[in-house]
Formats: structure tokens, sequence, C-alpha cells
């Protein structure tokens, strides 16, 4: 085989590989949407950042805790919801909620240590949102905003990765949210960030 026919074997490779990641992405993002189709959990995450972003800009401290608790309703919509949405997205069969931690069709059939369980993750994020709008850990409000905000992103970073990729989900919420991955991981509680990674760095479940 000379290096042509080598090469002509590479492209066409690449394209399968292209072709194949295209399909797959395009039926996890369908059901991730048909998913969150029920609820309001986008509108209120982004009513919920622009709330905190324009209370922690408030520099007179009485005007800050009014803008933080005209967010109290919305808080409490979304903890309720995700914790819906996670509940529904645990009926789902295994290979259906798996994420893959490389951006390889197939991968997960000959490596199933290369996914992790995304019903378990989101469970994780429903859990850390609604500890966090509890204020188990009684933080100030700023720093229980600030934290939420982390918990929302991650979450949300977590539902692109499923979707897409981690890198992807990792340029998005840096183009969105001006937050890089690193930042809002060790913005998140504890709790969240010490149950997460086991999930994403050990063994694929189920």
């Amino acid at each position: 085989m000379d290096t042509l026919e080598i090469l002509s074997l590479l492209v066409a490779a690449s394209f399968a590989v292209h072709w194949f990641n295209n399909q797959s992405r395009r039926a996890r993002t369908a059901l991730l949407a048909s998913q969150l189709q029920p609820f309001q959990i986008e509108r209120l995450m982004q009513q919920l950042t622009e709330g905190y972003m324009r209370a922690l800009a408030e520099a007179d401290p009485e005007r800050q805790q009014q803008v933080l608790q005209l967010q109290q309703e919305s808080e409490q919509q979304l903890a309720r919801q995700f914790q819906d949405l996670a509940r529904a997205f645990a009926q789902l069969s295994p290979p259906q909620a798996r994420t893959l931690k490389l951006a390889l069709p197939g991968i997960e059939k000959v490596l199933p240590q290369s996914t992790f369980d995304t019903r378990r993750v989101l469970q994780i994020h429903a859990d850390g949102i609604e500890r966090v709008v509890r204020n188990d850990a009684g933080r100030s409000p700023r720093d229980r905003a600030f934290t939420l905000m982390a918990e929302m992103f991650l979450m949300q970073h977590s539902c692109h990765w499923f979707c897409r990729s981690k890198t992807i989900a990792s340029a998005r919420m840096l183009a969105q949210h001006q937050t890089h991955y690193e930042q809002a991981l060790d913005a998140v509680s504890p709790e969240t960030r010490e149950a997460y990674l086991a999930v994403i760095n050990g063994p694929a479940l189920g």
C-alpha cells in the first residue's frame, strides 16, 4: 500500500468518525431536549444568573440584599424542577445515559470506563443546588449566591458535555459566563465537588 492509499484511508476514516460523532451528538441532544421540555430550567437559570450578577455588582449592602431576596422564589423553583429532571432522567437505560469522556463513537462498547453515568451526575447537581438553596452551610447571602451560580454553571457544563464533549462544554462556559471549568468546580460546594469528581473520574457503572 503506497502513501497515497494510506492517506486516502486516513481521510475516509476521519470522515467516518466525524459523521458518527455528529449522529451520536444529535441523538444525545434530542434526548436531553426531550427531558428538559416539561421544565423551565434554562429560563430560571438565566433569570437567577442575571439577578445574582446585578446583586453582586451592588456597592450598597442593603440594596444587594434586596436584589438577592427577589431571587428566592426562582431559586425554589429551580431546585424543585431540577430534582424532577434528575428523577425523570434516572428512568433512562444505562446506554442512553452515558456521557463519553472521549469523543469517539462506539468507544463505550469497547471501553466502558471511557464513560460515566449522567443519571448520577444530574442527581449530584440536583442535590447540590437544593443544598445551597436551603443554605445548609450557613453562607452569607453574597457567598450563597456565588456558590449557587457555580452549581448552575457546572450543571450546565454537564448537560453540554453529555450532548457534545467536555472541550465544547468548557468553551461554552467560558464564552457565556466568563468562567473556566476549573473555576466553577472550585466554587461549588465541597459536597458537590467530591461527589462529582468521584463519578466522572471513577469506573463506569450500569
